[in-house]
């Protein structure tokens, strides 16, 4: 009898641990798929947001694809219960699904701040496509936009919210913008660039209330004057959907939690993506990373072993990648280890910083920031990351950055740290595809 796969969730974690499967499976087994929505990827939402691409190219599984993939399909169903001791998954339509292991891979949701009229019409979340289909038909030319939190999240559209001939206001709960990805130098910078660029900031806002106001929405705040807007968009965070494991047995705690293999505390359930709480690469501590390059790798690995393989996952790391307006700003791994030892420049005219912070002799976080078009920013983005993520001894390079923490090249390249990175593999080869960064094993 052919084993049985059941993946839960349509995400870049469950299509690339499906396609993996095939690839990997030496028998030829069953995958059935349930999915809520048609699988498609977020991190593409910002280009439909902004009409660089259409709708149809958000999608990455199309009913052939998965026919091709020989996976039968539930699409616009959930999973409302999994028994573990009887191995069966109960649909929302009552359906029941018997399988010999399981995916969990359900993403997660957007959080809006407990505050009265946060659920009113022209409020917006940005995180699934439905969000963004309601989004662009709220936005006009000469809009007034309020978009209430300046984290990763609002940052990743802020440039396709512009796109619309928009009046942007960004409020921030904390003292400076991106609280969670840089620190109050960058977010300075930052700040001033946006400004320079027509975008109104306010920090250290906490907002009380969303009213409504003669067709408008009316923003109140515990200190300052309020705010008046025809569009609000909460950016103030998400939450691993594992809501309906309730009851199941399985450990949760910020997300589901894993070991090496990317199981959960019931050894023939897997967790991947957003959901799952596994090791962090640098600290070593669990952590929950809702970025898509750890969905990639982890979709690889539990394909792998879903497919009778052994793959160890080594964890992952922490990436923030954003530009705005023509500025590039990222950060990498432990950026706000207060620990740490830290090498920063700063040459505000372009304007440009650097932070690298030291564990002895190797890179375990990175700030970085610059023009996008200075080419020298881009390539330090991933030679930045690259150091970062393979961990390797910068010992005869520490010097040099200390008096020039713009010089990246000679370090990495001296370091050998591409040789580093490429061998990671699953399975014995380079676990790239297409769009893919190389799995940590």
């Amino acid at each position: 009898m052919p084993r049985r796969h059941l993946i839960v969730g349509g995400g870049t974690a469950a299509v690339n641990a499906i396609r993996t499967i095939r690839e990997e499976e030496t028998e030829k087994s069953e995958i059935t798929l349930v999915t809520a929505e048609r699988p498609y990827s977020r991190m593409v939402l910002p280009y439909y947001l902004d009409r660089s691409i259409a709708e149809g190219h958000v999608f990455t599984a199309t009913a052939p694809g998965l026919a091709q993939w020989d996976v039968k399909a539930h699409v616009g169903r959930r999973a409302s219960r999994l028994d573990v001791k009887a191995n069966v998954c109960t649909l929302d339509d009552g359906t029941t699904i018997e399988y010999d292991d399981c995916l969990v891979a359900t993403g997660s949701s957007a959080v809006r701040a407990p505050v009265p009229g946060a659920d009113g019409r022209n409020v917006h979340s940005f995180w699934t496509l439905d969000e963004a289909r309601g989004l662009i038909a709220s936005l006009s030319p000469g809009a007034q936009v309020v978009m209430v939190g300046a984290g990763f999240i609002s940052f990743t559209i802020l440039n396709s919210i512009l796109s619309h001939g928009v009046a942007l206001t960004v409020v921030e709960l904390a003292p400076h913008i991106l609280p969670r990805m840089i620190d109050a130098t960058a977010a300075g910078l930052v700040e001033k660039w946006l400004t320079d660029h027509g975008v109104t900031i306010r920090t250290d806002a906490r907002l009380t209330a969303i009213e409504d106001a003669k067709g408008k929405k009316r923003l109140r705040f515990a200190r300052g004057a309020d705010l008046t807007a025809d569009v609000v968009i909460m950016a103030t965070g998400i939450k691993a959907n594992v809501e309906w494991l309730q009851g199941s047995g399985i450990t949760v705690k910020q997300g589901i939690v894993v070991d090496d293999h990317l199981r959960s505390s019931v050894p023939n359930v897997y967790a991947a993506g957003d959901v799952a709480e596994g090791r962090d690469l640098i600290s070593g501590n669990g952590a929950v990373h809702a970025i898509e390059t750890t969905a990639q790798e982890h979709g690889r690995v539990v394909g792998a072993n879903m497919a009778g393989r052994d793959v160890r996952y080594r964890g992952s790391l922490i990436i923030n990648i954003v530009e705005v307006c023509h500025l590039d700003v990222a950060s990498f791994g432990a950026w706000d280890d207060t620990k740490a030892a830290a090498i920063t420049g700063l040459r505000p005219e372009r304007p440009a910083y650097r932070k690298l912070l030291w564990s002895g002799d190797r890179l375990t976080g990175a700030i970085i920031l610059g023009p996008s078009s200075d080419i020298w920013t881009t390539n330090d983005v991933g030679m930045l990351k690259g150091l970062v993520q393979s961990g390797v001894s910068l010992a005869p390079f520490r010097a040099h950055l200390e008096r020039n923490p713009f010089d990246i090249k000679p370090a990495y390249v001296a370091a050998k740290t591409t040789a580093v990175l490429l061998p990671e593999t699953v399975l014995g080869r380079p676990s790239k595809a297409p769009g893919e960064t190389p799995v940590a094993v």
